[in-house]
C-alpha cells in the first residue's frame, strides 16, 4: 500500500487557498485507481498575514503547520516533508496554476517505472498560460540544466513533483527559498535519481505572483550554477576555459596569418589582440585546469567515482587532465627553444620589431607549461587519495571467517 503526502507551502493565499484544497481533496479516487491507497494533505502557512491559516483550519482532512515568520517557499515545503507520513510525498502551488488532478499520473508514473521523481512538466506541449517573459526564462534554465546535467529537461523548475521518500535525503540539502525546485532538478541529475517529466497543464495564477523575474531569475541562474559546481566542476570550470582558449587560437591565427604576409606593424588595435589573446590564454589554460582538479576534490569529498570528460562522457582513453604533466613539460619546452632561438637572432642583429611576438610567445608557453606541471602533479597526488579508500575495501574488508582445519592454501602460481 502506498500513501501520498501532499505539501501545499502557503504565504497570503487567502484568495485561493481553499479552491485548491477542495481541488485536492477528491482526487482520492483517482490515486485509489493507480494503486495509492492514503492521501494526506499538509497546508504549511508561512507566516501569513492574511486569513490563510484561517481558512485551511476550516477543512478537518488538513494538517495545518504554521510558521510564526515567512521563511520561504523551500522552508515550508521541508517543513511539511519533516510532517508527511506519506511514502510518496507531493507538492503544488497554492494558487491554482498546477492540476492536482493529474497528481494520479504522477503517481502512476512512479509506481510502474519504478521512478524516484515525477515532474509535472509545464513545457512539454501541455495546454500552458505561462506568462511569455516567464516562460522564455523557463525553457533558458532547462537548457542551461540540460547542459550541466548531460540529460534533456523541459522544466527544471516545475512546482508540482511526486517523490519517493526514499530519495529525499539524496536531493538535500535544498534552499529555504523560490530557488528550490531548480536546485531540486540539478541536484536529481547529478545524483543519478531515476526521473520523469509528465505533461502538466498550467493556468494563470489566483491574485498577484509573489516571483520576480529579475530578482529571482538571477537567484535561479546563481544557485544553478553553484550546485552543478558542487558535482562536477569540469563541466563549468572547462567550458568557459575552453572558450578562451578558442578566442586565443582564433586570435593568434589572425596575427601569425598577418606575419607571414609581411606585415609586422600591428597598430593600436593588433596590440591589443596579443593583450587579450595573452590574457585569455592564461585564464583559460588556469579555469580548465582548475577545474578538472577540483573534480577530484570534490570525489574525495561525495566519495563517488570521479567525472571524467568535459562532455559527460572521456575524450581520451585517459582521462585529460593525466595528460597534464607530459604536456607541460612539452609546452614548456617549446616555449625555451623559442625563447632562446628569439633572443639569438636577436643578438645577431635582427630587430626589436621582428621579434618581439616570438620573444612574447616564448614567455607564455613557458608560464603555462609550467602551470600545466603544476597541475599535473596536483591531479596525481588526489587521484591517488581518491583511490585509496577503494582500495582499502577491495584488499582488507573481506568475508567472516569461520575456523576451519589447517590446511595448505594456495593463493598463486608464483614460482
Amino acid at each position: 500500500m502506498s500513501t501520498l503526502s501532499v505539501v501545499i507551502p502557503a504565504y497570503n493565499e487567502e484568495d485561493g487557498i481553499a479552491q485548491i484544497i477542495e481541488r485536492v481533496l477528491p482526487i482520492r479516487s483517482s490515486l485509489s485507481d493507480v494503486g495509492v491507497d492514503g492521501l494526506e494533505l499538509i497546508v504549511v502557512d508561512d507566516g501569513s498575514r492574511d486569513l490563510t491559516a484561517d481558512i485551511a483550519s476550516q477543512y478537518p482532512e488538513v494538517l495545518l503547520l504554521r510558521h510564526t515568520v515567512n521563511q520561504g517557499y523551500g522552508a515550508a515545503l521541508k517543513t511539511g516533508f519533516g510532517q508527511a507520513c506519506g511514502d510518496l510525498l507531493g507538492f503544488l502551488d497554492a494558487d491554482g496554476t498546477y492540476p492536482p488532478e493529474h497528481f494520479a499520473n504522477l503517481c502512476e508514473v512512479a509506481l510502474r517505472d519504478d521512478v524516484d521523481l515525477v515532474v509535472g512538466s509545464r513545457m512539454s506541449g501541455a495546454e500552458s498560460e505561462m506568462p511569455l517573459v516567464r516562460r522564455i526564462g523557463n525553457l533558458a534554465f532547462a537548457n542551461l540544466a540540460s547542459l550541466l546535467g548531460n540529460q534533456r529537461v523541459h522544466d527544471s523548475a516545475s512546482g508540482m513533483r511526486v517523490i519517493r521518500r526514499e530519495a529525499l535525503s539524496r536531493l538535500y540539502p535544498l534552499p529555504d527559498g523560490l530557488n528550490f525546485t531548480p536546485v531540486m532538478s540539478i541536484r536529481a541529475l547529478h545524483e543519478e535519481i531515476k526521473w520523469r517529466e509528465v505533461p502538466i497543464p498550467y493556468k494563470e495564477r489566483v491574485g498577484r505572483s509573489k516571483l520576480s523575474v529579475v530578482r529571482d531569475g538571477m537567484r535561479f541562474l546563481e544557485t544553478i550554477l553553484w550546485t552543478a559546481l558542487c558535482y562536477n566542476p569540469v563541466r563549468i570550470l572547462g567550458g568557459v576555459g575552453l572558450g578562451l582558449a578558442a578566442i586565443t587560437a582564433l586570435i593568434g591565427m589572425v596575427i601569425l596569418a598577418l606575419r607571414l604576409t609581411g606585415i609586422d606593424e600591428l597598430g593600436p588595435w593588433g596590440i591589443a589582440g596579443v593583450f587579450v589573446a595573452s590574457l585569455c590564454a592564461f585564464a583559460g589554460i588556469t579555469l580548465f585546469a582548475l577545474g578538472t582538479t577540483s573534480n577530484y576534490l570534490v570525489s574525495l569529498f561525495h566519495k563517488n567515482p570521479i567525472r571524467q570528460g568535459l562532455f559527460g562522457r572521456p575524450l581520451l582513453r585517459r582521462p585529460l587532465e593525466r595528460h597534464f604533466g607530459w604536456l607541460g613539460v612539452g609546452i614548456a619546452l617549446i616555449g625555451l627553444v623559442t625563447g632562446i632561438v628569439s633572443l639569438s637572432l636577436g643578438l645577431g642583429g635582427w630587430a626589436v620589431e621582428r621579434l618581439w611576438f616570438y620573444l612574447l610567445g616564448a614567455a607564455m608557453c613557458l608560464i603555462l607549461g609550467m602551470q600545466l606541471t603544476v597541475f599535473g602533479v596536483m591531479t596525481r597526488v588526489l587521484a591517488e587519495l581518491s583511490q585509496r579508500e577503494l582500495e582499502i575495501d577491495r584488499d582488507l574488508v573481506g568475508k567472516p571467517c569461520e575456523l576451519r582445519t589447517p590446511a595448505v592454501v594456495e593463493t598463486g602460481s608464483g614460482d
